[in-house]
């Protein structure tokens, strides 16, 4: 694999732990960067940043050795081995099209791009390269959802008939926010609308017919979005984000349902609910730091494997319960 050696085969993986960048310095590569500390096998290696000075700050309040002053000195720098995007929506696609065309294996903070032609664009130079690309959906490896998965997939509710899920806050921000820049990739859907989204995907799997209706702001981007969406054998799922709401999801299946009573991106736990008997609860364990540490810790397993994507979730449209989870 391009931007691994072979030093990283067998046994050798514990003795040579995997030096990651971090493309960006907000809030979202704070909390990553600090989960990686706690990742075994994970090290901080450079940051990058186009204004040097800031990547310089950031390196110096997380004790990482070296700090880029722009996008391309980090993915030419030999001393990483895959790189962590954390850039507003917008700038995504240009950010991972310059690292896999570099050979830098690459963990892309959700959403992968902004529309679904730079993604298939990604998709096919990673391929070229054969180097690995994921999407930091980090709520698919939330052990709450991925022992949901295993109850749709033994028939705990019968056959599944209906997901409903709703996520949102009132976002009170300036008309100059990222959320309300288009160009930056704003709106509901691309900021909250992922996670439900993403959680209908995984538990329903590929849908054949989308219908969605959004409010706009001045700006063209979207406050308020929902979406219907129909699975082949007549499951459908429907979506709502971005008012404030409940941030849970229901599953329903002919003998029951499983409830996601609160945080669907990153729930304590579930519940199931059968047509006799008591409640089953499911709790989750405590998440460790901020939550980030499963996704990054995927990405070394799959570098490790010799893998150009994620075991769970390939690059090709997915069966629901195609995977059992061993993790």
């Amino acid at each position: 694999m391009i931007g691994l050696d072979k030093r990283w085969s067998g046994d050798s993986a514990h003795e040579h732990p995997i030096r990651w960048g971090i493309l960006a310095t907000g809030g979202i590569a704070t909390a990553f960067t600090e989960d990686l500390r706690r990742t075994p096998g994970a090290v901080v290696a450079a940051v990058a940043s186009r204004d040097a000075g800031t990547a310089r700050a950031f390196a110096a309040r997380h004790a990482i050795p070296r700090a880029h002053g722009s996008w391309r000195d980090l993915a030419d720098d030999p001393d990483v081995d895959v790189v962590y995007v954390a850039t507003p929506h917008g700038y995504h696609h240009q950010a991972v099209e310059m690292l896999l065309d570099a050979g830098r294996p690459v963990l892309c903070e959700k959403p992968l791009t902004v529309n679904s032609v730079q993604a298939r664009g990604l998709i096919t130079l990673a391929r070229e390269r054969g180097t690995f690309l994921m999407e930091a959906m980090w709520m698919l490896l939330n052990p709450a959802l991925r022992k949901a998965a295993d109850l749709l997939a033994d028939g705990a509710i019968g056959e599944v008939r209906s997901l409903h899920a709703e996520l949102g806050w009132r976002a009170e921000v300036d008309r100059r926010h990222r959320l309300r820049d288009v160009a930056a990739g704003g709106g509901a859907l691309l900021d909250v609308g992922v996670y439900p989204v993403a959680l209908a995907h995984f538990l329903l799997g590929s849908p054949d017919r989308i219908h969605a209706r959004a409010q706009l702001a001045p700006e063209g981007v979207d406050e308020h979005t929902s979406i219907l969406i129909g699975h082949p054998g007549g499951a459908t799922a429907s979506l709502t984000f971005a008012a404030t709401l409940s941030q849970a999801a229901v599953v329903y299946g002919t003998r029951g349902r499983i409830d996601i009573p609160v945080n669907l991106f990153n729930p304590p736990g579930i519940v199931l609910h059968r047509e006799v008997g008591e409640p089953v609860h499911f709790p989750a364990p405590a998440v460790i730091g901020n939550g980030y540490g499963l996704e990054a810790a995927e990405v070394m397993r799959c570098l490790l494997a010799g893998r150009t994507s994620r075991r769970w979730c390939p690059w090709t449209a997915h069966s629901r319960f195609s995977v059992r989870w061993t993790l």
